[in-house]
């Protein structure tokens, strides 16, 4: 059933609201903890009960973090690191290519320098050699170094690693293990076949940190000091957004401290891209996953492969400066390649429909860095999970981003295992793939009957999803910080969106390229401004211009406005539909 009655509204999409049993809860949080309703709403459909709202609202690492030595291998990986470290080894540090991969290697890269011990950082051109380990590499690797330490990949790399003859290999990943683990030191992995799961959330830099936590705790027993690792929990933070990871449990606690740290502006490479960026406000989730993530990811996607782990690893600020710079004129390089594949891809995937439970494209010469925020943004725009592959001679090499309660990155493995696609892998949330273009068809067709059985494809392609509503008088910078700790938002944890209905426009204009500047009352006094970003791209923006003393249901988000000094709430507006019937 539509909330508010909502079936299709300006922008073609029906409102659901809370259930019954959500509403139930909230109720009873708000009678219990003297929050407010909308507060509670809020954490009801986040699954906090009445006991654990404190604790959720003050998340602390010293309650949330697991032991380290609760994973397989985590004692014997920190144990060969530190033997690496005390007899002055050659140390190489073989990361992937993303913003996970740049984190983790920039964390280790730091804990070594800060222990007076340099490394060899080594990312795989993304075109040239594909994702993770290959053998050429690592055998060039183990000829001139004693330790080889892989992040953000390896688990599934058994050849690269059996390549590496003369250094040992520690893994450090959180990709979908195999039935069997290459021949290495060892392999630290929440998601290996013979983990119990219950970390299975964390991105690889979380894994790292906690190989360093583990590290720490063995010099302690030693009577050695470690580094200061709640410095570097900014990285931690940074990659756990970026990679999408679910802000549950120990990942809410890691991002909320790592905002704290990032705004201390204490690393300069962090500091060199937040300026940039143009970032003049206390850093948030939204700033990690759509601001900074995309600048360190561009290097990887469309030019040189370790720019952005050298950014986040630098202690200078001129070279900072200098790579920060550089991946901002790549990020929007990158744009207008991404613009041009969108646009294909939709064109092709909404001719093959946008209902079924996988959305999905192919295009000759796509270009490999883009195809998985196409993806995304198929994902966003239909709610299904959706592949998006370049074509290039008798293959095709794609990625895929998933909906929440679809584990894409098993189905991609079955289907590797099957044969029906060269190389595949990933995680719940995200995968990549190789297959031949002979075989595209049949494999696309395959990956929809699995995901299918997930439940994908079951949700409206169009439903915007509230946690009840609110009245403009109740929207206030009291609550929205409290919302705040409720936070932080992303993945797994969506942001809070109400609706506000049966309102009056007072005040609608066009401002910058295509965004509405616009305020709403009650009737009754109390008014909120609201900003909505490419309002005029669709007919939003021009019916709420147009209002002609219409009233509207208006749906959104709260968020605290600073402008001269001067704090105010406002809503940063999604949607609207005419109130009447």
């Amino acid at each position: 059933m539509s909330y508010l009655g909502v079936e299709a509204s300006l922008t073609g999409r029906r409102w659901v609201g809370p259930g019954v049993e959500q509403e139930r809860q909230a109720e009873a949080l708000a009678q219990q903890s003297n929050l407010p309703r909308g507060l509670c709403q809020v954490l009801a459909r986040l699954g906090v009960e009445a006991p654990e709202v404190a604790g959720y609202l003050a998340p602390t690492l010293r309650d949330l973090l697991p032991d380290p030595r609760s994973l397989r291998d985590m004692e014997t990986a920190a144990t060969r690191v530190l033997a690496a470290v005390k007899r002055r080894e050659r140390i190489a540090v073989f990361a992937d290519y993303d913003v996970d991969g740049g984190t983790s290697a920039a964390l280790l890269l730091d804990w070594l320098h800060q222990l007076g011990l340099g490394a060899t950082l080594y990312i795989p051109d993304r075109i040239d050699e594909g994702y993770g380990p290959n053998e050429p590499a690592m055998e060039k690797l183990a000829s001139g170094h004693d330790l080889i330490i892989c992040v953000d990949c390896g688990t599934l790399s058994h050849g690269p690693i059996a390549a590496a003859k003369g250094a040992d290999v520690v893994v450090l990943d959180h990709h979908l293990g195999g039935e069997t683990l290459p021949d290495c030191v060892a392999v630290v992995n929440p998601n290996r076949q013979d983990e119990d799961g219950a970390l299975a959330h964390l991105c690889a830099a979380a894994v790292v940190f906690l190989m360093l936590v583990e590290c720490g705790r063995q010099m302690r027993e030693a009577g050695q000091r470690g580094p200061d690792l709640m410095a570097m929990l900014d990285l931690v933070a940074l990659a756990t957004v970026a990679d999408v990871a679910p802000l549950k449990g120990v990942n809410r606690a890691l991002v909320r401290q790592g905002l704290a740290v990032m705004a201390r502006r204490a690393r300069p490479g962090l500091v060199a891209l937040s300026d940039v960026a143009r970032l003049d406000t206390a850093p948030s989730s939204y700033h990690l996953g759509y601001v900074l993530g995309p600048r360190v990811n561009a290097g990887g996607r469309i030019g040189q492969a370790d720019i952005g782990a050298r950014l986040l690893a630098s202690r200078d600020r001129h070279e900072s400066e200098a790579l920060a710079a550089r991946l901002d004129q790549l990020n929007t390089e990158r744009r207008e390649v991404e613009e041009a594949v969108r646009a294909a891809a939709l064109a092709q995937a909404e001719a093959r429909g946008l209902d079924a439970p996988l959305v999905w494209a192919a295009g000759e010469g796509w270009h490999p860095g883009v195809v998985g925020i196409v993806a995304s943004r198929l994902k966003e725009l239909t709610n299904r999970p959706a592949v998006v592959i370049g074509l290039d001679g008798d293959e095709g090499k794609g990625s895929g981003r998933s909906v929440s309660g679809v584990d894409l990155g098993a189905s991609i493995q079955r289907l590797a295992a099957d044969g029906l696609l060269l190389k595949g892998g990933g995680h719940k949330m995200a995968a990549g793939l190789t297959v031949a273009r002979d075989g595209l068809e049949a494999a696309m067709e395959r990956l929809s009957e699995l995901l299918a059985k997930q439940g994908a494809g079951q949700g409206g392609a169009a439903d915007l999803k509230l946690d009840g509503l609110l009245m403009p008088g109740a929207a206030n910078i009291e609550l929205c910080e409290q919302m705040e700790q409720a936070g932080p938002f992303g993945a797994g944890a969506p942001a809070p969106r109400f609706a506000m209905p049966d309102v009056q426009v007072g005040f609608a204009k066009q401002v910058g390229s295509g965004h509405l500047k616009v305020s709403f009352g009650d009737g009754l006094g109390a008014k909120i401004d609201a900003i909505c970003f490419g309002a005029f791209d669709g007919p939003l923006g021009q019916a709420l211009c147009d209002h002609r003393g219409r009233r509207f249901h208006v749906a959104g988000r709260l968020e605290i406005n600073e402008w001269n000094g001067r704090r105010s709430v406002q809503m940063r507006l999604e949607d609207a539909a005419p109130a009447e019937g």
